[in-house]
């Protein structure tokens, strides 16, 4: 990497860091701060559900799956279309109807305090390794394009995280996650051109790629681990709690589903351009092994790229794994402070306080999740934390609070047992029996156990409970014309802040391009989003 290059990167964590900050004077109570007024426009929830679950590894991990086998990534990412749409028909609308501020929250109401300490405590632990899983790809991208050390690469960029995170809350959060996906976007569709031309075109590199490379499934991830992590993404996309708020703080069950079809729609898209790099470096460069392979991406665009749209790059890459980072910090904060904090130890706290107790809470959260992810290279790499993880908690946490948004008949009793039966079978499967019986699930047996074992439980609970009826959550009434008004007024500030920060961003690009060689699709995407950016800012400008 050049100067200009670091310079780029600068720049970019400035305007971020900034563009966060921004938003620390709109977030003084705490339904601006923990749903940004819960009026927020579906696009931008909807963009941002996406960037934040896009971004859990993808250019790591899926792309290391990419360079590996090919359309296989595809094939896995396809759940997250369809599991989208599940959500959009079922399941998004009926998180707004409880009209809860966090899934805490319903939990509390419905089930009781200690249900909703239960999953608290574990949902933020769970949240740690979430957030570590994704702030190593930031050091790992880093680490090969600079030779910064993953450490460093990981303190550095966290650090940027949690100071626009803790100031400025969930509008913070949604806002650099729009513009955060508008580079990225840019930096992917620069690379793809270049990198086929670097192959021989399009058809030169289909005939050089590997046997069965685009194929949607193989032996490791085969057709039964597609149904599999389909039930697994339904269950996590429309009950972990970090995504629940994006179906929460809009204005309206309708909204709230378009948030999720517009999820869907971009994973129908997106993925089968994003995954081209790594797949054409496999014929480039076949010679990667191990872990190494999760650098694919990075290669690829270091070998076409011109020195300054190397740090665009890898700017949109950081970006791409910083708002899944900031989503889930954001609420563990939110949680802590308003279900913990505030539920349990200090019931009349004021407003004030609890958004400082959820900004001291983000840092501290935030260096914990640093030093596990700086620890990731010793468990295996990414690849297996991630979806190891999934595997074991993501079903037992998120599918009983699903199930009891349709059923009346779940109990505290019975959704605890669900989730602790689960963690408990899939962590003995993952650790205890290849080591006393030498016994070691496959992908699909790993998925299907940690997702369909509690949906048994559940089920049995309905057969047993079927005459019986137990009070269901009531939906939140609270009406407060006051912060109805301020939930306007940000809603607007922020997309003036929206186009105006993607003008800004389509004009460095244009910069950049005019100074590179090579750079005529960097002028022409550039441009593109300038032009963009100045259409929302002025739609910004006549709703004020």
């Amino acid at each position: 990497m050049s100067n200009i290059d670091y310079a780029v990167m600068a720049i970019f964590a400035l305007m971020i860091l900034c563009i966060g900050l921004l938003f620390t004077g709109g977030s003084k109570n705490t339904s601006a701060y923990f749903e940004a007024g819960g009026k927020t426009p579906w696009w931008i929830n909807g963009l941002s559900l996406f960037i934040s679950y896009f971004s859990a590894g993808t250019f790591v991990v899926w792309g290391s799956i990419a360079y590996q086998s090919g359309f296989v990534a595809n094939g896995i990412q396809l759940t997250m279309t369809l599991g989208g749409l599940i959500i959009a028909i079922f399941i998004a609308h009926r998180w707004k109807r409880t009209g809860a501020l966090t899934a805490a929250e319903y939990i509390g109401v419905r089930f009781g305090v200690k249900t909703q300490q239960f999953y608290t405590t574990l949902t933020l632990l769970y949240s740690l390794f979430s957030v570590a899983a994704v702030l190593y790809p930031v050091g790992k991208m880093i680490n090969v394009a600079s030779g910064l050390s993953i450490e460093w690469s990981v303190l550095i960029i966290g650090g940027i995280i949690v100071l626009y995170t803790a100031a400025g809350g969930l509008w913070a959060v949604l806002v650099t996650d729009v513009v955060q996906f508008v580079v990225l976007s840019a930096a992917v569709m620069i690379v793809i051109p270049l990198a086929l031309e670097d192959v021989g075109g399009l058809g030169n590199f289909a005939k050089q790629a590997p046997d069965k490379f685009f194929d949607f499934f193989n032996s490791e991830y085969s057709f039964g681990f597609f149904l599999a992590f389909l039930l697994y993404q339904t269950v996590y996309i429309g009950g972990n709690w970090s995504y629940v708020q994006r179906y929460t703080s809009v204005s309206s069950e309708r909204n709230a589903r378009k948030v999720a079809y517009l999820f869907a729609g971009l994973y129908l898209i997106c993925p089968f351009i994003w995954m081209l790099p790594p797949m054409i470096y496999r014929v480039i460069n076949p010679n990667l092994e191990g872990v190494a392979s999760e650098g694919a991406y990075m290669m690829m665009a270091q070998r076409v790229l011109p020195a300054g749209l190397i740090g665009l790059v890898l700017s949109g890459m950081v970006s791409a794994t910083a708002s899944k980072a900031n989503t889930t910090l954001n609420l563990a904060a939110v949680v802590f402070a308003n279900d913990v904090y505030k539920k349990i130890f200090f019931p009349k706290a004021s407003e004030k306080t609890l958004v400082w107790v959820a900004r001291i809470f983000t840092v501290f959260f935030g260096i914990l999740t640093m030093v596990i992810a700086i620890l990731i290279p010793y468990v295996g790499g990414i690849v297996e934390m991630v979806l190891s993880t999934a595997a074991i908690a993501g079903g037992s946490l998120f599918a009983p609070l699903i199930w009891s948004l349709f059923s009346k008949r779940q109990t505290a009793r019975s959704i605890v047992t669900a989730s602790l039966l689960s963690l408990v079978v899939s962590l003995f499967m993952k650790i205890g029996a290849p080591f006393l019986f030498d016994i070691k699930l496959d992908r699909f047996w790993e998925t299907a156990l940690g997702v369909g074992l509690p949906l048994i439980v559940l089920a049995i609970v309905e057969l047993i409970n079927q005459d019986r009826v137990y009070p269901a959550f009531e939906q939140l009434d609270e009406n407060n014309q006051e912060k109805e008004q301020e939930a306007d007024r940000q809603n607007v500030f922020g997309i003036k802040v929206i186009g105006l920060s993607i003008a800004l961003v389509g004009l460095g690009i244009l910069i950049l391009g005019l100074v590179a060689t090579k750079g005529g699709v960097a002028i022409a995407v550039g441009a593109i989003i300038s032009l963009c950016g100045l259409a929302i800012w002025r739609a910004g400008l006549k709703a004020a």
